[in-house]
Formats: structure tokens, C-alpha cells, sequence
């Protein structure tokens, strides 16, 4: 089966921050400070609700001081405001829709992140999978059923592309559709694994062949 669409995974793979402060990761330290302890599945919850850091805050049952709150809000714009593109990210997104192939996102991601993203991106793309709209996370098998219900496409009809092993080559793939892990610092030499996005052309032919 010919592939129709291609979906990608967004940080670490179309673009990156300049800035790293971790604000969401913060808030969750702050609580722990505060005598409440974190849970495993804390991360997932904030990225599966629409919510920003006060919705995060109500989410876990916690709550946290204005100017605390207002530091935190600081750190998250600055990390929005150093969203970049990497090099190869528009090239390859222009290639393929030259070639007539869907394209969509499927990212983990809390809510705040999304719009410096698409205001980034050359065009609208075709469907979009954000955990906090779909209510699952990678590798939830639900995330890749919605993109590729948007898309319009059978699973084995999609190649999906991600920096995260588990997340963006071993869950699509379980799902039936096609996956390439992107390590960009090499060191790899796995038939599923590339190097770049202007590779992905390429294997888009090769799993035509």
C-alpha cells in the first residue's frame, strides 16, 4: 500500500528551543516542595488537558502562590518566544506537498506550546493530533487513531516520523502504520532510522518501491 501521508512528531523533530526553561516541569517541583508528591502519570495528565500552568496547577489538586504562578508564566513565554524551525524543516514539508502526499502532526505537547508552532509552519498542514485535544498521549495507540482518521488514511497508508523511540517509531509501528526514528546526532545505522528530514523523501520512495 502506497503512501498517502506523512505525520511528524514536532519538538526534536520540526523545531526546537532556543530557551529551555521548563516551567511545567518546575510547577510540578514547586508542588513536590509544597508536600505534595509528584505521581508517574503527572506529565501525561497536564498534556492531555487544554489547560496552561493556573489549569495545571487545579489539575493536580494543588495550588501555588501569584508571584510564584507569575514566575512561571515568565519562563513559559520566554521558551515560546524562542521557538525555531529547524534547518530542514520547511524544505521537507514543501517537498512532500509538492509530491501531492497529506502531512499532520502528532505531538505530546502541553497546550501553550501549540500556537508559536503553527505560526511557524510554511502552511496549514492536514490534520493535526495534539495530545491535549485528542486526551492521550504517545504511545496511547488513540493519538495515531485520530491523526490518521483526520488524514483520512488507513494506518499502513502513513509514515510517521518522531525523535523518540518509543513514542514516534515502536507506537506507530505497532499501530500498523510506518515509522522512521530521526536521531539527529547519528550514531545509528538502523534500516528505520534517518538523520534528517531531507531524508524523508526518500523513504517515502523506498516504501513505494
Amino acid at each position: 500500500m502506497a503512501i498517502r501521508a506523512v505525520v511528524f512528531d514536532v519538538f526534536g523533530t520540526l523545531v526546537y528551543m532556543r530557551e529551555r526553561r521548563r516551567p511545567f516541569r518546575r510547577l510540578v517541583g514547586l508542588l513536590e516542595a509544597r508536600g505534595r508528591h509528584g505521581q508517574a502519570g503527572d506529565a501525561a495528565r497536564i498534556m492531555s488537558r487544554d489547560v496552561g500552568l493556573a489549569g495545571a496547577v487545579a489539575l493536580l489538586g494543588a495550588e501555588l502562590g501569584a508571584q510564584e504562578l507569575a514566575s512561571l508564566e515568565r519562563d513559559l513565554q520566554a521558551e515560546l518566544a524562542s521557538v525555531r524551525l529547524f534547518d530542514d524543516t520547511a524544505a521537507t514539508l514543501q517537498a512532500l506537498r509538492a509530491r501531492g502526499l497529506k502531512l499532520g502532526l502528532c505531538s505530546n505537547l502541553a497546550a501553550p506550546y501549540a500556537p508559536p508552532v503553527r505560526a511557524l509552519l510554511p502552511f496549514e498542514l492536514d490534520a493535526y493530533a495534539w495530545s491535549f485535544e485528542v486526551g492521550a498521549v504517545k504511545p496511547d495507540p488513540a493519538i495515531y487513531a485520530h491523526v490518521c482518521e483526520r488524514l483520512g488514511c488507513a494506518p499502513a497508508e502513513v509514515l510517521m516520523i518522531g525523535d523518540t523511540r518509543a513514542d514516534d517509531w515502536l507506537g506507530p509501528r505497532d499501530f500498523g502504520m510506518h515509522s522512521r526514528w530521526l536521531r539527529r546526532e547519528g550514531g545509528d545505522a538502523r534500516e528505520e532510522t534517518i538523520a534528517g528530514l531531507d531524508q524523508v523523501p526518500a523513504e517515502v520512495e523506498r516504501l513505494a518501491d
